[in-house]
């Protein structure tokens, strides 16, 4: 899965000599990368709205209209994890930047060397994350983590995906879904996937997950889930 880099800036020439060092930097790694520049926050929560999939942003601190800050901030709220790279002309900005976990930043004119250094960590970080997968509900498109998965539900043609924060309902068959997913799942009953990591108890009846709620298990399957419980932890 190519990596996809978003840059926000309203200088016309700032943003295409970011998007060239950019794309230098996809091609000198090996990294595959899709590069995306919007002249506004705004424009870029435009396409945010129809697709969360993203891995790097290119901030620019100050720009007319919504800030970088306050961009980074609205992100935050959906736990987006993409690598946030604030680009400035003034540090006064830099403790405000801890609130949304940036990665570095950098001053303007950036210098080559170091975009290349921070967009190297950057690559860094993304390749040391847990596997994740695509899907798409109520119109956007959504990278979920498989570590952030609890469960998953089936109803007929379509299954709900139960993380920590939100449930996606999605029209896909369970047993299709579960192939996707790398491992650590363990399929407990007909109609229910569990991520082996968020189980706490297990009896012959039902399965009970951190936060107390209970599943049920399918008869027969005690001895097999206890088993890929133990292997996973």
């Amino acid at each position: 899965m190519p990596c996809r880099v978003a840059i926000c800036d309203d200088d016309a020439e700032q943003l295409n000599s970011l998007r060239s060092l950019t794309e230098k930097w996809g091609r000198r790694c090996g990294f595959p990368c899709q590069v995306y520049v919007f002249p506004s926050a705004e424009a870029f929560l435009f396409a945010y709205e129809e697709d969360k999939r993203w891995d790097i942003l290119l901030l620019d601190v100050e720009m007319d209209g919504m800030s970088g800050i306050s961009l980074a901030r609205r992100i935050r709220r959906d736990n987006l994890r993409a690598e946030v790279i604030f680009i400035t002309s003034h540090f006064e900005f830099v403790c405000e930047g801890y609130e949304v976990d940036a990665l570095h930043y950098l001053t303007k004119p950036v210098p080559e060397d170091k975009l290349m250094n921070v967009l190297d960590k950057a690559g860094e970080r993304l390749a040391a994350r847990p596997p994740s997968l695509i899907i798409v509900c109520e119109g956007e498109t959504v990278k979920l983590y498989e570590t952030d998965i609890l469960y998953v539900e089936s109803f007929r043609h379509y299954i709900s995906i139960h993380t920590r924060d939100r449930e996606y309902k999605i029209k896909e068959n369970i047993s299709a879904f579960e192939e996707r997913l790398k491992s650590g799942f363990f399929r407990i009953h007909r109609s229910y996937l569990v991520n082996l990591r968020y189980i706490i108890r297990i009896s012959r009846a039902c399965v009970t997950l951190e936060g107390g709620g209970e599943l049920p298990l399918a008869r027969g399957r005690y001895d097999q889930v206890n088993r890929a419980f133990i292997q996973e932890n």
